[in-house]
């Protein structure tokens, strides 16, 4: 989620009235155009250049076909597709310089026997990377090859692409795609989870992926629960979670965070920041807090916070088998919306919590025994960011 970079006062009043939010285009051209060509349904047994295609993605964007390089639109598909790509890179489109994404579709049946192949070389484990609003293909593919480069990740690297719109001002139709998209990726993870060789799914959700991704683990629970199965969903991280606070109080104890799923290892992280400039205007929008934010709402809790002495800073309450780690203090980027990929300090915490360790030394204890704050090293006060963080030329501020 890319969201308000600096929007200025109007601009920002005009988004939270919606009297100015742009309305979705179906296009000058027929949607059945763009997938008429056959690379547009990738045959079985076709070959795919793995090593120069490492990660992998599925995605409900319809693709444009009809140029020598295949793309994938901002539109709702036909159909989910299944493939193959690695990091954006620069190219030249029209005499001007563009990054795109290196891609190739992958047969369904193929795609799953070359995950298969992957996963069997290393330990059994996949991270499943779900964006969030305001991205493109070349945008959220460019963050899943930073996490895959970043973590070292020993396991297939999966990016889900649902068809985000890439601009500011269509916040409501990306909230709309996101919710038509539920099905789609619910029975991805469902097909994902039932696969035996497949041992742990990590999941990172940024932003409004978090609203994907928690019904989508409730789900696949309650299945997997009836054909007495135990989860491999195990590890779940939500980066900037743009999901109300108080609904996901409500309902995650007796489900995503069911005692039996935290018994067997499962464990949910939160990144969350003050300074999340993206979560402050969609709790405007909303009118109720978002997860990723500690802002108060509640002005007696700030009251009594003040009068403690603490950080006027509210969290989520405490659930066996949530962590909540607070990157106010080391914010980076123009919004403090993907710290977990900007800033050195979190992302170092992030790599350890990929490697399910959480003893890093710039955690620091508060009065709430599952919230943790992220402060600058002393010995490293302002490390390189980039370096740490995996960014390579070409990544975008958030």
């Amino acid at each position: 989620m890319r969201l308000l970079a600096a929007l200025p006062c109007p601009l920002l009043a005009c988004l939270l009235l919606s009297g100015c939010i742009s309305p979705v285009d179906y296009g000058e051209v027929r949607h059945t155009a763009y997938v008429a060509d056959p690379r547009c349904a990738a045959a079985a047994g076709a070959s795919v250049d793995a090593a120069a295609l490492p990660l992998f993605f599925v995605t409900s964007r319809l693709p444009d076909c009809r140029t020598e390089a295949i793309t994938l639109t901002n539109h709702r598909g036909d159909i989910v597709r299944y493939g193959r790509f690695a990091a954006p890179r620069e190219s030249e489109i029209g005499g001007k310089k563009k990054f795109r994404t290196p891609m190739a579709f992958q047969n369904e049946g193929d795609w799953w026997q070359a995950l298969q192949a992957e996963t069997d070389r290393r330990q059994g484990r996949v991270l499943l990377y779900v964006h969030g609003y305001r991205e493109t293909f070349e945008t959220t593919s460019k963050d899943a090859a930073q996490i895959a480069r970043m973590t070292g990740f020993d396991g297939p690297v999966i990016e889900y692409s649902w068809p985000s719109q890439g601009q500011v001002l269509k916040y409501a139709v990306d909230e709309t795609n996101m919710y038509h998209d539920v099905r789609n990726f619910g029975d991805f993870l469902r097909n994902l989870a039932d696969r035996s060789w497949v041992k742990e799914i990590v999941i990172v959700s940024h932003s409004l992926g978090a609203r994907l991704v928690i019904p989508a683990i409730a789900t696949a629970d309650r299945l997997s629960r009836r054909a007495g199965r135990t989860t491999n969903i195990s590890n779940i991280i939500l980066a900037s979670p743009d999901i109300d606070r108080e609904t996901f109080e409500r309902d995650t104890a007796g489900d995503v965070l069911a005692p039996e799923r935290v018994e067997g290892g499962r464990h949910v992280t939160i990144y969350v920041s003050l300074h999340d400039k993206a979560l402050a205007a969609s709790r405007a929008l909303h009118g109720y807090p978002r997860l990723g934010s500690p802002y108060c709402f509640d002005p007696f809790d700030a009251a009594d916070l003040r009068a403690r002495g603490l950080p006027e800073r509210c969290y989520v309450k405490a659930v066996p088998g949530i962590t909540v780690v607070d990157t106010t203090d080391v914010s980076r980027g123009s919004t403090g919306h993907s710290n977990f990929l900007r800033s050195a300090v979190a992302c170092r915490d992030f790599v350890d919590v990929i490697a399910d360790k959480s003893a890093r030394p710039e955690r620091t204890a508060t009065p709430w025994s599952h919230i943790f704050r992220l402060i600058p090293d002393p010995a490293d006060p302002k490390p390189d960011d980039n370096l740490i963080c995996g960014r390579v030329a070409g990544d975008e501020e958030d």
